[in-house]
């Protein structure tokens, strides 16, 4: 399974992955799930995936592999590019679960695509297996892809779109923890990506383990927070239970 996030703020947006591909007992597996291509002063894209690995894999080669006058390096929009990987996405699907599988879900994939091209607004689409996406927007400023439920809660109580890049990135480290203890199917490292707004250029990306020291403090004090949090509140009232018809 997978998580990731984009989020969009008011100085651009955040973007944050896993890097879990499988949880075998004895196969525990990672890959990369945050991709980029960037042209100097002209945009920068920044694509995440979740889903069957080698449909993310065959989609991110095949829109890599495009020839100049049809490729995301020359398309006018984020929409058209958005529009170009579904249609890719789909098309893979379609060919391989018509090749012996059963199901189309066995090559499920879905996509995050994020960034900005010279001239227009920063976008943030979410592509869905069947090739089509939906658009961000000040009411639905953030998409998750993969194992959602978990973090969810998390960036629906914490998110203001007046965030900066630090305290986005300290919320989606909260939702990703939380994540990654519910379930094992997500795991450390974690990928990120601030795009600054207006930039046209990748911006700060990089990678947290499990040995980060900053990671550790999060973990750990969000921990101790809930904790303290439950101790606060009022105790169920055990004694009166039959008494209120509990």
């Amino acid at each position: 399974m997978t998580y990731c996030v984009g989020m969009l703020i008011d100085d651009g947006i955040v973007f944050m992955s896993d890097t879990r591909t499988n949880a075998g007992y004895d196969n525990i597996a990672k890959a990369r799930k945050i991709y980029n291509w960037s042209k100097s002063s002209d945009r920068q894209i920044t694509l995440l995936s979740a889903g069957n690995l080698a449909t993310t894999q065959k989609v991110i080669t095949s829109i890599s592999l495009d020839n100049e006058k049809d490729s995301i390096y020359s398309m006018k929009t984020m929409e058209e590019i958005a529009d170009h990987i579904g249609d890719v996405l789909q098309k893979i699907i379609q060919k391989y679960s018509n090749s012996g599988q059963s199901s189309e879900s066995t090559f499920s994939a879905s996509f995050i695509l994020g960034g900005q091209i010279k001239d227009e607004p920063m976008r943030l689409f979410q592509i869905y297996p069947e090739g089509n996406f939906i658009e961000a927007s000040a009411d639905s400023p953030f998409f998750q892809i993969g194992e959602i439920k978990y973090g969810r809660p998390i960036i629906l109580r914490g998110y203001e779109p007046t965030l900066s890049f630090s305290e986005a990135l300290k919320l989606l480290l909260v939702s990703f923890d939380s994540t990654l203890k519910a379930n094992v199917t997500v795991g450390l490292p974690f990928d990120f990506q601030c795009y600054k707004k207006d930039s046209l250029n990748a911006g700060n990306i990089s990678r947290i383990y499990e040995t980060n020291e900053y990671y550790q403090k999060i973990s750990n004090n969000w921990g101790d927070a809930l904790k303290d949090a439950l101790d606060r509140l009022p105790n169920f009232p055990c004694d009166n239970a039959n008494k209120n018809k509990i």
